[in-house]
Parts: structure tokens; sequence; C-alpha cells
């Protein structure tokens, strides 16, 4: 049975989905990891892990610029 045919079947959790969201912000994925993810990670946790990231990119910048303008 090859990898392709086992990761099918297998739902990432919420905090996996995060991880793989944070490394992606990053810009740093093994091409193994990316294709695993790809089938198995939860559209609908990808969404909300997306939306966390950018809130916390923004929260981040706001904060910094906030701090350097002061």
């Amino acid at each position: 049975m090859s990898d392709k045919n086992l990761t099918q079947g297998t739902e990432r959790s919420f905090s996996s989905t995060l991880a793989a969201i944070a490394w992606s912000f990053v810009g740093l994925r093994r091409k193994s990891d990316f294709e695993r993810d790809v089938t198995a990670l939860n559209p609908v946790y990808v969404i909300m892990a997306g939306l966390i990231g950018v809130a916390v990119l923004i929260a981040t910048l706001l904060g910094l610029v906030a701090f350097a303008t002061r």
C-alpha cells in the first residue's frame, strides 16, 4: 500500500492544522508534509486557522506600530 493511500482516510486535529498553517505563513514546508496536508487537512479547520493566523498577525503589527509611535 502506498503512503498516499494510508493518509487519505485520516483527518488531522485542529492543533496539527494550526501548526501546518503556521509553517505556511512562515513559508517553510517540506514537500512530503505538503502532500500529506493536501489529503488529510479538514477545509473548515484550514479556514478557521487561517483567520486566527491573520488576526494574530494584524494584532502583532498594530502592537508594534503603537509601540514604535510612543
